[in-house]
């Protein structure tokens, strides 16, 4: 489902959605819409774009978890060797 569509799903479902609900969903994002924390600049909008659409098309580089968990044991033993 697209951006779009879930914007548009969730424009509609706030509409007919009763108090209780509208207040428990404000709750979750709250902090979201009232802080600035994540107001990113253009370029980084473009990168996070650019990352998103290579996971989603299949060629960003990912690890597995035993992959990452190695390359984190591998960097602390480095690390204690300095």
């Amino acid at each position: 489902m697209t951006t779009t569509a879930i914007r548009k799903r969730l424009t509609d479902y706030l509409q007919t959605a009763d108090d209780k609900k509208v207040r428990a969903i404000y709750t979750m994002v709250e902090d979201e819409i009232e802080t600035r924390e994540n107001d990113y600049d253009e370029e980084t909008y473009r990168e996070l774009e650019l990352r998103s659409k290579s996971f989603a098309d299949g060629t960003a580089k990912t690890l597995t978890w035993e992959e990452t968990k190695k390359a984190a044991i591998d960097s602390i033993k480095s690390q204690e060797k300095i």
